[in-house]
């Protein structure tokens, strides 16, 4: 049941996330879109309920819970930032908004981007952390909680891999192609003899 609903949450998730901006520009009703998307957070709210009514009922803790966990965490921590992105590219495409702006690609501007993705992973990692944490209290010594402990380290070592990833970005910056360089910095002052 656990999957079935983390799997419905993920495709509703894409269907507000569609019929939103379809009320937003196509439909121009900005105000009535807007709160289509903000329903999109009371998914999560019925797939912890369900978890926990799950556990409650006496189910044995497995994977599928730890799924949620990191379904949730993962919702958390980029779900504003994804709806906000495909905002802006849809702004652009339907409503002649000005394209949103890419991600540096170079130098210390990338490290500070990739850092802050990293701190959206970090908190995402917390939040499934906290959650299993909480579900292994819950269930206290009527189930095995081997499962969840499980999650939490796997929640751990996705953030510590991107954490590596991130710090790479700082610590070998990638520099831009001469060629780019040199047609950004554009001709120097002529000087006259």
């Amino acid at each position: 049941m656990i999957v079935t609903l983390v799997i419905v949450c993920e495709v509703g998730f894409w269907v507000l996330l569609a019929a939103g901006l379809t009320l937003r520009y196509a439909a121009g009703k900005r105000r009535l879109g807007a709160a289509v998307l903000l329903l999109e957070p009371l998914l999560e709210v019925v797939l912890l309920a369900a978890t926990a009514v799950d556990l409650r009922n006496g189910a044995e803790p497995d994977w599928k819970h730890g799924l949620a966990a990191l379904y949730l965490g993962y919702t958390v921590a980029y779900g504003h930032y994804t709806v906000r992105w495909i905002d802006g590219h849809v702004a652009h495409r339907f409503a002649g908004a000005p394209p949103p702006p890419k991600p540096p690609r170079y130098g210390t501007p990338r490290a500070v981007h990739e850092g802050k993705l990293w701190l959206r992973t970090l908190l995402g990692a917390a939040v499934a952390v906290g959650l299993l944490q909480l579900a292994i209290v819950y269930v206290g010594d009527r189930g095995g909680t081997g499962s969840l402990r499980a999650w939490q380290f796997t929640a751990l070592r996705v953030a510590g891999i991107h954490g590596v990833i991130a710090l790479t970005y700082a610590l070998r910056p990638k520099k831009a192609p001469a060629s780019a360089t040199s047609a950004s910095v554009g001709p120097g002052p002529r000087e006259d003899r």
